[in-house]
C-alpha cells in the first residue's frame, strides 16, 4: 500500500536531486524519505509520528522509535556524559587535557595556551576539521593533533568560535583515559541505561531490535548513505585499520577517540531523543543536577560581529555542545530562528548523509521537539533563517 507524500512535496523538491520537471514523474517512482518526530515536556513524550521509508529494499515504513545516525545531536548527548563525570570528579572543565591524555595538546601557534574540555565543548579550541576525523583503527588521535592544520594560526584558543567536529574525538579521548573505559561503553553507562534508552553510537550497544529496525540514510539522489544493515549489526562498527582488519582490541584508549564517532554517530529514535531532551528542560535532577544543566546551557560564546565563524548565521550563541537561538540582544547578521517566533531554544541540529535533525526545547515554557527528515540534498533550500526549509517545515507542522 502506497502512502501519501504531503511532508516530502512541502519541504522541498530538491530531495531527490531532480528537475522540477521531472517532480511529478519522480513523486510516482521513488518511495517517501523516511522522518520522524516527538513533542515533549519535562515528563514525557506527548505526540509522536513518523512516515516514509525506512527501508526500501524490505519494504518497511518508519516509526517513531525507529533509531537513525542522528548527526551532531550526537555532541550534546557526549556532552551530558561528561557533565555526569564531572560531577563525579573524573573530570574537570578547565583543567589541561593534556594531563589526563598523558601527551600534548597544543596548537603550534600558541604552544602556552592549554588546551580544556570547556574550549572542546564549546569549539572555541582553536580546533579545526583541517585533518581527517574519522580516522582508521590503527591510527593516532595524538599524531594527527601535531598537523598545523587541525590548528587555527591566527586565533589563540578562547578567542575564536569555529564549529569543528574534530573536537570531539578528543573529548571521547579524554573521557577514555580519565574512565579506562572505551568511548560507546562509557556512553551506554553514563547516558543510555540511566534513561532507559534503547540508543548507541555505532551500533555496538544496541539491541537486537533496535537494529532490525534501523533506518537507512539515503543520499537525495536515492542511493544508500549508511546503514543499510539487512537486520544485523555491521562487522566492523568503526573505521578499519590500513591493513582492512577490524581487531578492536588494538584501540588505544585514549590515542585515538574517534572510532565510535563521537561527533555524529549516536543511533537514536525520535523518541527516545525527546527523552534525551527531557533533561534539558531540568526536569531530570536525579540524571544531571541543575548547576550542570545551567553550565552546560548557559552561552560561552556569543557573537559580536568579529569573534566567530557563524556559517551565515546559523551559529551565534553556543554553550556546551548546546546551540542556543534567538537570545536576546543577537547580532544583526544572526539567522537562527528556526521557529520564527523570537523566542530563544536550546538543543542542538544534524546534518550527515541526507539527514536533518533537530532537538529544540523552550527553557521557559519546558516544551521541546525532537525530529529527523532524511533524502535531503546536500544543497537543500534555505528557509526564512540559517537552516533548511526541510528543517522549518518540521518545526512548523510539528511544534
Amino acid at each position: 500500500m502506497k502512502r501519501p507524500f504531503p511532508l516530502w512535496v512541502a519541504m522541498t523538491l530538491s530531495a531527490w536531486a531532480i528537475s522540477p520537471a521531472s517532480t511529478a514523474n519522480a513523486a510516482a517512482e521513488v518511495p517517501e524519505p523516511a522522518s520522524a518526530w516527538a513533542r515533549f515536556d519535562g515528563r514525557q513524550v506527548t505526540a509522536s509520528g513518523a512516515q516514509g521509508m525506512a527501508d526500501r529494499s524490505a519494504g518497511r515504513y518508519a516509526k517513531a522509535d525507529d533509531p537513525v545516525r542522528i548527526a551532531s545531536i550526537s555532541k550534546l548527548a557526549t556532552a551530558l556524559a561528561v557533565m555526569r563525570l564531572v560531577e563525579r570528579g573524573a573530570l574537570d572543565l578547565d583543567r589541561d587535557v593534556s594531563q589526563v591524555l598523558g601527551w600534548p595538546l597544543r596548537n603550534p601557534a600558541f604552544p602556552d595556551r592549554p588546551i580544556t574540555l570547556r574550549l572542546l565543548l564549546s569549539h572555541t579550541a582553536g580546533v579545526r576539521d583541517g585533518v581527517e576525523y574519522a580516522l582508521p583503527l590503527d591510527a593516532r588521535l595524538d599524531v594527527a593533533m601535531r598537523d598545523p592544520k587541525a590548528w587555527d594560526s591566527a586565533h589563540e584558543p578562547g578567542a575564536y568560535f569555529a564549529y569543528s567536529n574534530l573536537n570531539f574525538p578528543i573529548v571521547a579521548a579524554v573521557m577514555e583515559a580519565a574512565t579506562g573505559e572505551r568511548f560507546d561503553r562509557s556512553m551506554q553507562r553514563e547516558v543510555f541505561a540511566p534513561l532507559g534508552l534503547d540508543a548507541c553510537f555505532n551500533w555496538t550497544t544496541c539491541s537486537p531490535r533496535a537494529v532490525r529496525h534501523a533506518v537507512v540514510l539515503y543520499n537525495a539522489g536515492g542511493s544508500v548513505a549508511r546503514d543499510d544493515l539487512h537486520g544485523t549489526k555491521p562487522d566492523c562498527p568503526v573505521v578499519p585499520a590500513t591493513d582492512g582488519s577490524c581487531d578492536l582490541t588494538r584501540y588505544p584508549l585514549g590515542r585515538h577517540g574517534a572510532a565510535f564517532s563521537p561527533q555524529g554517530g549516536m543511533r537514536i529514535g525520535a523518541r527516545s531523543l525527546a527523552t534525551l531532551g527531557m533533561v534539558l528542560t531540568g526536569q531530570r535532577p536525579d540524571f544531571l543536577k541543575a548547576a550542570s544543566l545551567a553550565e552546560m546551557t548557559r552561552a560561552q560564546w556569543t557573537f559580536d560581529g568579529s569573534n566567530g565563524d557563524t556559517e551565515g548565521g546559523f551559529h551565534c550563541a553556543y554553550g556546551l555542545a548546546v546551540q542556543i537561538l534567538a537570545l536576546p540582544g543577537r547580532n544583526a547578521q544572526c539567522r537562527d530562528d528556526p521557529f520564527g517566533d523570537g523566542r530563544t531554544r536550546i538543543g542542538h541540529a544534524g546534518e550527515a548523509y541526507g539527514l536533518r535533525s533537530g532537538l529544540w526545547v523552550d527553557p521557559v515554557s519546558g516544551k521541546g521537539l525532537a525530529f529527523f527528515a532524511t533524502a535531503n540534498a546536500a544543497d537543500a533550500p534555505k528557509g526564512g533563517s540559517a537552516f533548511t526549509a526541510a528543517e522549518e517545515a518540521m518545526i512548523a507542522a510539528h511544534h
